[in-house]
């Protein structure tokens, strides 16, 4: 998911963090004696946030109880990215503690305590964004901890705080060689007052920071301790599965439930407007009983819908012109002196998340009040759609949240949850809600499908002297957050297609929402990116085809005022042999983006077969992220978003027919094999920036540098995905 990055760019600005310091930091006495100490993360808003919801004073809380430990109040929600380990990183080095004395909780709902800085104060895990808004204000919290505890000391010894140091989450008075844990200072340092101003680590004296760390949730997930939202079992649940209308818009006609309700373990049936469901002792007998019901649909007004016209309605509409996301000079002027014009078209599907962990949720609704279990993205948006489906309070929903099996954007959406509440509004006990692949699949909310159209216009030289840019499709972010949809345009749709990398002295971006009817768009993993760097990068290596130039060097030629981007480059070229030979029907090729505040370069190799059959064979990654916090998860990432990416531009595509999405399970929606993986290489530039995303950025990227990499195997440039072999067969 991605925001405009002015936002993230406020996050430096000091005069307004300064402004902020009172709300930033409280401290208190936490029950038991310790040391409670609140901090504000803060907000920088644009104003239509601002006014769409007041006041934002999003909070989070760090507690130091009499033995010791560090508990940290998670404002973010861990999906397999790490986040737990590197934030908690954060704090243990500002206040010199041991990573294995901090402990977590999940936060709970509550936007106004613990909503996202960089998200414009939602409560939210997205935008490859978590440890880049904890950055600047979990050290400030940590190093305040740490200045009130050594303050506490010196006061108890009745020395200059100056001449005390922490360590080992210890104070140390050195001259008299006294030291006291920070359990014994606890309760001391609540009482004093929560000073102005902090020094931070010198990035030099980093001790934890920018060293590979062992992830702090790896010990459950292999021992089976950890819980993830399909794992939780209140006493007395029961399991349900559910069928909802093939077609989106649809409605139940009728249900013969005679067959299922005789499957031995079935308790009810559920009806709703658009679904039926089973509710049962174990998915089994729940999946046995859905089976046997006789549902007659009623298709209603998408019945009819194919992809195809999803297509043409977009194709159409790139025909006009859309409100300008960025203009740079006169593309007209210099298309019309340009000695060498291209033109092209591209297109991208719509996608499924298909995580590992499939929907679910698991309800119990009591007559004045609702419990949810479940793992989310979006805590309180959770609470709030509870709360709305049952016409409860807010305050008599309780959400309790626990880890992802794959969140991807998937679980920045809150339907399940709805879905999960309607149904157990039937149920007397706690009901767990969890859908079949087939229905995780056919009833996902997809990636938008968009319709590109690139023109350029080249000098004598070959170099690009205009660049053209329309497309038209889905807006998310106009749905799920519209204070940031403004004049036809919003942050996400547009990244990657405009502020790029390159100096291009005349350049004009068009975007045209249009929302296809009859399929539900959502995030998915680095969303806008996902679709513009595929064109955007595809469409540079054609120019430097054009121009009858090498790859790597038509685009380090443009990159001379890009210094970061021009190293990620120059880096993996290097790693990969650029330019060494080789054999027939194998080839490289490349692709460099700038997207959540991350550059990133990657250069790819892939072999395709006589029947067109692609094996990416090896990936070179080189990636400056700012800070790594923890390298181990900055590779780790780099690896599973391009496995991801990889999936999608070989395999990944949702098609309707009928109104019915196609793909039902991983054998029609495939993902990359483990025997289909190819070698990965990650090189981390170092250096002392903030820290930029990390989830996202691979994904986007790598899906240009494949087919770039086909063209060069092959001669056949391939600007419709997903790859298509039987265009790669020769004859």
């Amino acid at each position: 998911m991605v925001f405009d990055q002015s936002i993230a760019a406020d996050h430096q600005d000091s005069a307004r963090t300064n402004r902020s310091r009172r709300i930033f930091l409280k401290a208190g006495i936490a029950a038991g004696g310790g040391l409670m100490l609140g901090f504000g993360l803060p907000t920088f808003l644009r104003d239509a946030t601002a006014a769409g919801s007041g006041s934002f004073a999003p909070n989070a809380f760090i507690r130091i109880g009499t033995d010791g430990l560090v508990t940290l109040v998670m404002p973010y929600v861990e999906m397999g990215q790490g986040t737990y380990t590197s934030i908690s990183m954060l704090i243990a080095e500002e206040l010199e503690v041991a990573l294995s004395q901090v402990r977590l909780e999940h936060a709970p709902p509550n936007e106004k305590l613990y909503g996202n800085p960089l998200l414009g104060g939602l409560q939210a895990t997205g935008n490859s964004n978590a440890v880049r808004a904890a950055w600047q204000p979990l050290r400030q919290a940590g190093a305040t901890a740490r200045v009130m505890l050594i303050a506490a000391a010196a006061k108890r010894w009745k020395v200059d705080p100056t001449s005390c140091h922490a360590e080992h989450g210890e104070v140390v008075h050195q001259a008299s060689a006294r030291r006291i844990k920070y359990g014994a200072l606890a309760g001391d340092a609540a009482r004093l007052p929560v000073p102005e101003k902090v020094a931070l680590k010198r990035p030099e004296d980093f001790k934890l920071i920018g060293t590979p760390a062992k992830r702090l949730d790896t010990p459950g997930k292999v021992n089976g301790t950890a819980v993830y939202g399909i794992d939780v079992r209140p006493p007395g649940v029961k399991i349900a599965t559910l069928a909802q209308s093939p077609v989106f818009g649809g409605r139940v006609k009728s249900v013969g439930d005679a067959a299922a309700k005789a499957v031995k373990g079935v308790r009810q049936i559920v009806r709703l407007d658009d679904a039926v469901a089973v509710v049962a002792d174990h998915m089994g007998a729940a999946k046995k009983g859905l089976a046997a019901l006789v549902i007659e649909w009623d298709d209603g007004p998408h019945a009819k819908l194919t992809t195809a016209d999803i297509v043409a309605e977009l194709e159409k509409a790139t025909l006009n012109s859309g409100p300008v996301a960025q203009n740079i000079g006169d593309v007209n002027a210099a298309m019309a002196s340009a000695v060498t014009k291209v033109e092209a078209t591209y297109q991208v599907p719509f996608l499924a998340h298909a995580t590992m962990e499939p929907m679910n949720c698991t309800v119990h609704v009591r007559k004045d009040s609702c419990e949810v279990w479940v793992g989310t993205q979006v805590m309180a948006r959770v609470q709030a759609a509870a709360a709305k489906t049952t016409g409860l309070p807010l305050e008599k929903v309780v959400v309790h949240n626990h880890l992802l099996g794959g969140g991807f954007g998937r679980r920045l959406e809150v339907d399940g949850v709805t879905r999960a509440v309607q149904i157990a509004m039937h149920v007397d006990s706690p009901v767990k809600v969890v859908w079949t692949r087939e229905e995780d699949i056919q009833h996902d909310m997809y990636r938008p499908l968009f319709f590109d159209r690139m023109s350029a216009g080249l000098d004598g030289k070959g170099m690009p002297v205009a660049w053209n840019h329309r497309f038209a499709g889905s807006s998310v972010i106009a749905r799920w957050a519209p204070p940031f949809f403004k004049n036809g345009l919003d942050p996400d749709t547009t990244e990657a297609a405009i502020d790029l990398p390159y100096a291009l002295p005349n350049l004009h971006v068009e975007y045209l929402q249009v929302e296809p009817a009859g399929i539900p768009t959502a995030f998915w993993r680095s969303v806008g990116p996902s679709h513009n760097t595929f064109v955007t990068e595809s469409f540079m290596d054609e120019l430097a085809a054009a121009a009858k130039q090498d790859a790597v060097a038509y685009r380090l030629a443009l990159l001379d005022k890009t210094p970061r981007a021009k190293a990620v480059l120059k880096l993996a070229a290097e790693k990969a042999g650029w330019g060494q030979p080789l054999p027939e029907r194998v080839g490289r090729g490349v692709s460099v983006q700038f997207a959540f505040a991350n550059y990133m370069a990657h250069v790819v190799e892939v072999e395709v077969s006589r029947d067109g059959d692609v094996r990416v064979r090896r990936v070179v990654t080189a990636v400056d992220c700012g800070t790594a916090v923890n390298p181990d998860t900055v590779q780790a990432q780099v690896q599973s978003a391009v496995i991801f990416g990889i999936s999608a531009a070989l395999f990944g595509e949702i098609t309707l027919k009928g109104g019915r999405v196609e793909q039902t399970n991983f054998n029609t929606y495939q993902v990359l094999r483990m025997n289909q993986a190819p070698a990965i290489e990650v090189h981390i530039i170092r250096n002392t920036e903030p820290p930029g995303g990390m989830g996202e950025p691979g994904t986007s990227s790598i899906v240009p540098a494949v087919t770039n990499a086909i063209f060069a195997a092959t001669g056949k440039r391939l600007r419709k995905l997903p790859v298509d072999p039987a265009q790669l067969k020769r004859a």
